[in-house]
């Protein structure tokens, strides 16, 4: 956000906690974002609390189910743009994604 502030750019903040994301806005952005769909789990303490295989989150389908599930476990942040997404770290994604 600090990015996005010192160049004067206008944008939302969604807090996934609160209010998740469904599963055909996570289809949206997994088709739209620079990494495969593994890349969008977040593989820490969380996860492995949950007894979860990473193995078998390698598809849309199985990662868009976790994260409908489990939005915890969701990469963050993701930067939008038009058409575009990105996962903001390291920052200079979503300086490239601007």
């Amino acid at each position: 956000m600090d990015i996005l502030r010192a160049r004067d750019v206008e944008f939302d903040v969604i807090t996934y906690l609160e209010t998740p994301l469904d599963e055909e806005t996570l289809r949206w952005i997994a088709d739209r974002v620079d990494v495969v769909p593994a890349g969008l789990v977040r593989k820490d303490k969380n996860f492995k609390d949950l007894g979860l295989d990473a193995a078998n989150y390698t598809t849309v389908d199985a990662v868009v189910k976790l994260l409908v599930e489990h939005p915890r476990l969701m990469q963050r942040p993701i930067a939008v743009r038009g058409e575009r997404a990105v996962i903001g770290r390291p920052s200079e994604k979503v300086e490239e994604l601007l």
